[in-house]
């Protein structure tokens, strides 16, 4: 077993099966009656309870602009992070938020992350946005 796996390494394995720069990562928005907490699922269609469409929220929710995919050599991570995402004119309640790789098909679009706002968070005919921590929007330490 190695002492250490190099950064650069972690970085190269990210883009192997999801390009995560190139290809087309999205978010979308669920209830806290989701499934989407479940460490075990593996493609968008095993996700339930997506918040309805409404304003400019459509199902399957929004692509990620900006992606940026940076070695951390102070904290020996690589961190994936995006632009902070907002829907105009939404009335949503949403617990979760899902990041996944969108292949056009739900049986094959890889999830990434789950996003756990810690309670439902609320918009009622305006904007709902996630900001994405400052530190991105996951890591994985080397």
């Amino acid at each position: 077993m190695a002492s250490l796996v190099y950064m650069a390494a972690t970085n190269q394995a990210f883009r192997e099966g999801v390009d995560y720069l190139s290809d087309t990562i999205k978010v979308s928005l669920h209830t806290n009656a989701s499934n989407c907490a479940d460490a075990d699922h593996d493609f968008w269609d095993d996700l339930d309870n997506e918040c309805a469409a409404t304003g400019n929220y459509t199902a399957g929710g929004a692509t990620l602009a900006s992606k940026t995919l940076v070695m951390d050599t102070a904290n020996n991570r690589t961190e994936f992070d995006a632009a902070d995402v907002t829907w105009s004119s939404a009335t949503i309640t949403a617990r979760y938020g899902a990041v996944y790789y969108d292949t056009g098909t739900d049986s094959t679009s890889i999830l990434l992350c789950c996003i756990d706002f810690g309670e439902d968070k609320v918009s009622t005919g305006g904007d709902f946005v996630i900001t994405w921590n400052a530190e991105g929007i996951f890591a994985i330490s080397s």
